[in-house]
């Protein structure tokens, strides 16, 4: 069993920055993924287990920024010039094999955090 924990939420305002972490052990590909109320979960960003290979969701290309310590078994989702639209419970998640931008294909879950973003 993989235990997920995610950290760095919280409000920021509009153009600001936040970092947020999540610790995981193993050599899984991670992915974060964010819910909005009322809006079905969607893929933000993930990165390979050995944190080479990435992959983003068009509407954060250029703002968002995924990496990974596998020292400290950390992967983080560093995101920049945040907009209200960013709003969302984010979470991470491992998986074996390759990034994949589709939930279901994820095993293990954090339980999430919450960014918000005021205008």
């Amino acid at each position: 069993q993989v235990r997920l924990v995610e950290s760095g939420g919280g409000l920021v305002q509009a153009g600001g920055s936040l970092r947020l972490s999540c610790t995981a052990s193993g050599s899984y590909a991670m992915g974060w993924f964010r819910q909005a109320p009322g809006k079905e979960r969607e893929f933000v960003a993930g990165t390979g287990w050995r944190g080479i290979s990435t992959l983003y969701a068009d509407s954060v290309k250029g703002r968002f920024t995924v990496s990974r310590d596998n020292a400290k078994n950390t992967v983080y989702l560093q995101m920049n010039s945040l907009k209200p639209e960013d709003t969302a419970v984010y979470s991470c998640a491992a998986r074996t094999g390759a990034i994949r931008s589709t939930w279901s294909d994820y095993d293990y879950w954090g339980q999430g955090t919450q960014v918000t973003v005021s205008s």
